[in-house]
């Protein structure tokens, strides 16, 4: 299907009422025009979460990550301010860092050119036979960095609306009453799947999946009569899942004074367009930031943490582990039902079919991209009937 076609589809997707709701059009998932138009104005233009602030404590420690076709390095500095720069050397454009770690200079594998925690360069090895050349002409490009919430958002867009300003309502609604601000992350992880980003992305905005695919794991504690699907706001969505569990983590630890009635037991799915997702819950907290390498590849950052309570705790170290277990094991069951269904997209006979009443948050992300790439107008009912 041409590109115009497919926003045009999408655009009368994004259009209908909820009640006549339809998953999107499978080229949304398999065009590769299309995830062109998802970098350009999608990526490039959003705020794009590089993990929690804590995975870059010290100064000096830095992790990676792209922003569409832009490599970037996010790192702590001297001076403890979080900071975002092109991850590119400014000789001969070699990237300079992978992965995460921590440095007292960028080095380039390359020719050795190094930069200070500043963008500054520090250092070029045998320059001084070249006139034109000033130490004092380069710095790295920097990138608007901030934090909010514990997390770390980067975005190449000079424009855009301060995060915190942007995701307040993220905070008023969903985390401020858990105090996420001060869970800590345990681990932090990065994993390629053979499926189109937003095939995960919808997979984790719903929960009407749980008692199937992951009956195995955690779908007996999770009843879906008691889900709650609000509407979301225009950069995000989020619905609640009340459970009693067997899993401690799940609910709020005994010494927790601040959570009280069913909160003390209560689930809170977010994401935050376009491709940060968080569980929440009042023990332990996991997410993930997708980044499309194609449309039939992704690289997921897998994190996850405790609330500080849990890490505090005497057995605190069990908890941990017993987290991270159980999380790997759902993380396997979303793996293999998320490449099932993109393969299926891609059949000539695939056709989307209606939405339930528990994909609410998948109707309002389809909406999202139809705002930013199709020129659609739809968008969810006002937050004030959420509350």
């Amino acid at each position: 299907m041409a590109l115009d076609d497919l926003l045009r589809e999408l655009r009368a997707t994004a259009e209908r009422p909820f009640e006549e709701a339809r998953a999107a059009p499978p080229g949304v998932y398999t065009s590769e025009a299309f995830l062109a138009r998802e970098r350009r104005d999608v990526f490039a233009k959003e705020w794009i979460c590089a993990g929690r602030a804590d995975a870059i404590a010290r100064t000096g420690d830095y992790v990676t990550m792209r922003i569409a076709d832009q490599p970037v390095v996010v790192l702590r500095g001297r001076d403890g301010a979080t900071r975002a720069f092109s991850n590119v050397c400014l000789h001969r454009m070699s990237v300079l860092l992978e992965g995460r770690g921590n440095r007292k200079l960028i080095a380039c594998p390359y020719h050795a050119w190094s930069y200070g925690l500043d963008g500054r360069l520090m250092g070029a090895p045998y320059m001084d036979g070249s006139p034109a050349f000033r130490k004092e002409d380069y710095r790295l490009p920097e990138l608007r960095c901030e934090e909010w919430d514990g997390w770390v958002y980067v975005t190449l867009n000079d424009a855009i609306e301060p995060v915190a300003e942007r995701l307040a309502p993220v905070k008023e609604i969903v985390t401020g009453r858990y105090r996420f601000e001060d869970y800590r992350e345990t681990f932090r992880e990065e994993r390629v799947w053979n499926t189109n980003w937003k095939v995960l992305a919808e997979n984790f905005m719903e929960s009407y999946h749980l008692f199937r695919l992951h009956g195995p794991t955690i779908g007996n504690q999770s009843k879906v009569e008691e889900m709650s699907m609000p509407p979301g706001g225009e950069v995000f969505n989020y619905h609640w899942i009340t459970k009693e569990s067997e899993f401690a983590l799940a609910n709020a630890h005994p010494g927790n004074a601040y959570l009280e009635g069913e909160w003390r037991r209560t689930t809170a799915l977010v994401t935050i367009y376009p491709s940060h997702m968080i569980t929440l819950t009042p023990g332990y907290f996991w997410y993930l930031v997708l980044q499309p390498e194609g449309v039939d590849r992704v690289r997921i950052l897998y994190g996850g943490g405790m609330a500080p309570d849990f890490v505090d705790d005497p057995q605190g170290a069990g908890y941990i582990a017993r987290a991270k277990d159980i999380l790997d094991a759902v993380n396997e069951e979303d793996k293999v039902g998320t490449e099932a269904v993109f393969r299926g997209m891609k059949a000539g006979l695939a056709r989307p079919g209606h939405l339930s009443y528990l994909e609410r948050p998948n109707f309002e992300f389809c909406q999202y991209l139809a705002r930013r790439i199709a020129g659609a107008t739809a968008c969810p009912r006002p937050l004030d009937e959420a509350r």
